[in-house]
């Protein structure tokens, strides 16, 4: 792990062997991410990825472990994606004006055997503690291949208590407490449009354990124009998941069927991103 940090702001330790990933997130000397309480789902690269703050899915694939086309060996697209456990090339960082930034570059070969890269971009602001995540996908194949993406911000639930709410314009009634739904967990996904300069926003909080600060995360509502949350408080797990999402939580067979499949000829590029901050 690589440790990223400003003047200001979260302590991060990017993880190297997967994406540049958020694995450890310390606020006021406590690590939020969950750790162990978390499920598996017996994909070792998950197990691994779904510990820290931040891991990336795609972008071949989301969500669902559908069969491949064509295929008559019984090969199915992994339930998170391809993009898990590969390594990422550091191009360069800086620690400059009480600012953070880092460049990687991720190479990364789909379930199909088709390369595709992730050009990643880290900046954290030394004087708002804010961190911007931007990733450009790139289809490096030579068939015109459908693109999705999807993040999990993933926090321990240890950390929250009963005043801890769900904070966001794309909510039923703008938000409510954090275990919404069922006992023991639950999960919905709703469209999340633009609120404020091309960006939607969620928060979560205020979180005791780490001084009363709320998370607050922004996304880029064109690209990432759904928001899925998903906690877990079945023993031993004890999470819960910030997700936002490029398509709806359905098959990929429907979203192809409903012309939601967004297609990268060989060379095309597609832009997504966030930027979270505890205030």
């Amino acid at each position: 792990m690589m440790e990223f940090a400003a003047a200001s702001g979260p302590r991060l330790m990017l993880d190297e062997t997967s994406l540049m990933d958020i694995g450890g997130c310390i606020v006021g000397g406590v690590d939020i991410a969950p750790k162990k309480a978390v499920p598996d789902d017996g994909d070792a690269r998950i197990s691994h990825s779904v510990e820290g703050f931040l891991f990336t899915c795609g972008p071949d694939h989301i969500r669902h472990r559908d069969p491949i086309p064509g295929r008559t060996d019984g090969l199915v697209f992994p339930l998170h994606g391809s993009a898990a456990g590969h390594a990422a090339k550091i191009l360069w960082t800086k620690f400059e004006n009480g600012n953070a930034e880092c460049r990687a570059d991720i190479d990364i070969t789909t379930v199909e055997g088709l390369p595709a890269r992730i050009e990643r971009h880290w900046f954290m602001d030394g004087s708002t503690g804010e961190t911007h995540l931007r990733d450009t996908v790139i289809n490096t194949s030579s068939q015109t291949v459908p693109t999705f993406l999807m993040y999990h911000m993933n926090i321990g639930g240890k950390w929250f208590d009963a005043a801890t709410r769900l904070e966001g314009k794309m909510l039923d009634g703008g938000g409510f407490p954090w275990k919404f739904g069922k006992e023991g967990g639950d999960i919905f996904c709703v469209e999340a449009p633009a609120t404020n300069n091309g960006l939607s926003e969620i928060r979560l909080g205020p979180i005791a354990a780490i001084g009363g600060k709320t998370l607050r995360v922004r996304v880029m509502a064109d690209t990432l124009p759904h928001m899925q949350v998903w906690r877990n408080q079945t023993a031993p797990a004890d999470v819960l998941g910030i997700e936002p999402v490029s398509h709806r939580w359905v098959p990929r067979s429907e979203l192809e069927a409903a012309g939601e499949f967004v297609m990268l000829k060989p060379g095309e590029s597609r832009n997504y991103g966030l930027s979270f901050a505890f205030v």
